[in-house]
């Protein structure tokens, strides 16, 4: 238990410096550094497996440190700055102010920007069936839909959580976790992800949807959110009306190339923001009556806008990459998972048990992935003990894993999407929390009124 406690204290401190407005990243980078340091002084592995030690506790942590900025900037890292560099070029050639533009006016008959922001949200948990990481569709989201959102009206925190948020609700039948959860509770796929996930998920994402319009609207209106709805006729617009389509090409591309919709080809996000980029600078030279040199000098705007997001946002990532690595290394979530071993309680309490440990660990480390891996290898045994159906342990946990994830500060998500918007991420949490609670009590309940709780 000392791991455990050692892991809340400094996970209390990390939250309590980042409220004082001490910056994220240099906070979560030195939590995340003490806390493996910590870990070899009890005696822990501080470096995962795959990764060489440097034969000293002290550089180890360096090295992961080392390790995190190599698979950042490789992996997700680029994912971020290619699509930062998007919207920034986008906004600098002036599709966006065009998207606004043509948009506001079949949406001008919706008063209420909340109706708005219902209806963003649904499209965005239907994004969520075409781009699996959750990082990577909010960064996708924040990069399409955020600037339309808050020109229609939407504050700033409301429209991040939205971005932030779909992904807290599993609608892919084909998802990693879904395919191991069914492997775990037994059933085949297409029952357990279909017949019985699915119905869970529904009506969880209606229940946050009623949850997000009321409770924003009650934020917006107990801090005095400044809203920035855009009156029509004062944005300036001088791009051509073609040019709406232009920041919408990496939403058309992840739907039309990352699958098998043209067959034999199969484009992954990053090469398909590349293509979106490169046609964008087409479409401008063309425009722009092949001005080469002036073509190349709005590209400039992206290369900028690339070089921000790894400032403000990808060396979060990396922190926050550091401080989950702590939290793991010391022994935190395996402590949490002797908690779960060594609960003696009814079907109902161990299933509420084993989903409040799980949206812990995933609060405390920002990982969906990580919490549920751990604790779903439990269920069964725990489901066989007790005579339970594992599917009614597994779906509250499989769930929650990734709401958690939703309102932790440091989980990738929250701090891409707060990063990008140029807010704090305990901003986009507040706005996620509460329809994100409202989510997890509907699954919990979902789950034991559609799935039999013994075997």
């Amino acid at each position: 238990m000392t791991e455990l406690l050692i892991g809340l204290v400094i996970t209390i401190a990390v939250g309590y410096y980042i409220v004082k407005g001490y910056k994220a990243a240099g906070v979560l980078l030195v939590a995340g550094i003490l806390l493996l340091i910590l870990a070899g002084f009890l005696g822990h592995t501080v470096l995962p497996k795959g990764i060489t030690s440097t034969g000293n506790l002290l550089t180890d942590s360096l090295e992961y440190v080392k390790y995190m900025l190599q698979y950042r900037n490789g992996g997700l890292g680029l994912q971020i700055m290619l699509l930062c560099g998007f919207a920034t070029y986008m906004t600098h050639i002036g599709a966006n102010n065009v998207v606004v533009k043509q948009f506001s006016k079949p949406l001008s008959f919706i008063k209420s920007p909340y109706v708005l922001l219902v209806a963003a949200y649904i499209v965005a948990c239907l994004m969520s069936l075409a781009v699996s990481s959750a990082t990577g569709l909010g960064v996708l989201l924040m990069a399409t839909l955020f600037p339309m959102m808050t020109a229609m009206g939407i504050s700033r925190p409301a429209a991040a959580a939205v971005c932030a948020s779909p992904a807290a609700i599993i609608l892919s039948p084909t998802s990693g976790d879904v395919i191991v959860a069914a492997e775990k509770s037994g059933l085949p796929l297409h029952v357990f992800a279909v017949e019985t996930v699915l119905p869970v998920s529904i009506c969880a994402i209606i229940v946050m949807s009623v949850a997000a319009f009321f409770w924003n609207k009650y934020l917006d209106k107990k801090n005095n959110t400044p809203m920035e709805k855009l009156d029509i006729s004062e944005i300036e617009v001088k791009a051509p009306a073609y040019y709406a389509i232009l920041p919408f090409l990496p939403i058309f591309g992840v739907f039309l190339f990352n699958g098998e919709t043209i067959p034999g080809l199969t484009l992954d996000i990053y090469t398909i923001v590349v293509l979106s980029i490169v046609i964008g600078a087409v479409v401008d030279f063309f425009t722009n009556r092949f001005n080469g040199k002036e073509t190349l000098e709005n590209l400039e705007a992206c290369y900028a806008g690339m070089g921000d997001a790894f400032k403000g946002v990808v060396m979060l990532l990396v922190a926050a990459g550091v401080f989950a690595q702590g939290l793991m290394s010391i022994g935190a979530i395996d402590n949490l998972l002797a908690l779960a071993d060594k609960a003696g309680a009814g079907g109902v309490a161990l299933m509420l048990l084993l989903t409040a440990l799980t949206v812990a660990a995933a609060i405390a480390t920002g990982s969906g992935n990580a919490p549920f891996y751990a604790f779903v290898e439990l269920a069964p045994q725990l489901a066989v003990k007790l005579g339970l159906s594992p599917a009614f342990l597994i779906i509250p946990m499989l769930q929650a894993s990734n709401l958690g994830r939703t309102i932790s500060p440091v989980s990738g998500v929250i701090v891409a999407t707060s990063g990008m918007a140029q807010i704090s991420p305990f901003e986009v949490v507040k706005r996620t929390v509460v329809p994100v609670l409202c989510g997890l009590v509907t699954v919990i309940i979902g789950t034991m009124v559609l799935v039999p709780m013994y075997a």
